[in-house]
């Protein structure tokens, strides 16, 4: 395939919005197991929040696809705190690992959130740009705070979904139908 060739094919990228707490990860989680109980090679993150007992906000992990690696996020500030609880540097060991799984070419690259960090060029966006680049079609979520920025980024190429599982799913299956196609 040519440059011009691959510059004229569509990208291949979604995302979805919820605003409840906690719900984009559920669905985002909930969409990579049945994609992956239908065989569909998958590399990236999903998100599981854990309540914690002694405080109001919870712990985040990040289940790093396609292995079974789980990494925390989260940190934990102290009681009183304010500040942004992410680990950077645990995000970033996560960032390594899905660039790794990105060298198996897989059929989806899926990202928990489009976030503070991708925002401002950091975290997964290098990889969203990758995958993308190599025609890796990407869903991610993205929330109303970062919403703006993600379409700058994207230069407004990015469908929204509904925030439904099968509609997830519908929109991998057609791209896998299209690229299969295309080949």
């Amino acid at each position: 395939m040519t440059d011009r060739e691959r510059r004229t094919q569509p990208m291949h990228l979604a995302y979805v919005t919820t605003t409840a707490r906690g719900a984009t990860d559920r669905l985002l989680s909930e969409v990579a197991t049945r994609l992956d109980a239908k065989g569909v090679r998958l590399a990236g993150v999903v998100q599981t929040n854990t309540e914690c007992a002694d405080n109001a906000r919870c712990d985040m992990d990040l289940r790093v696809m396609p292995g079974p690696e789980v990494i925390r996020i989260s940190q934990t500030l102290g009681t009183g705190s304010r500040g942004c609880r992410l680990d950077p540097g645990e995000l970033e060991r996560a960032v390594g690992l899905v660039s790794a799984a990105l060298a198996e070419d897989p059929e989806l690259l899926i990202v928990n959130k489009f976030g503070k960090h991708e925002a401002d060029g950091r975290g997964f966006r290098p990889l969203i740009a990758e995958a993308l680049a190599r025609d890796i079609p990407v869903l991610l979520g993205v929330n109303g705070l970062n919403e703006e920025r993600f379409l700058a980024f994207t230069e407004g190429a990015a469908v929204k979904l509904s925030p439904e599982p099968d509609a997830l799913v519908d929109w991998v299956e057609k791209v896998r139908a299209s690229r299969i196609q295309a080949a």
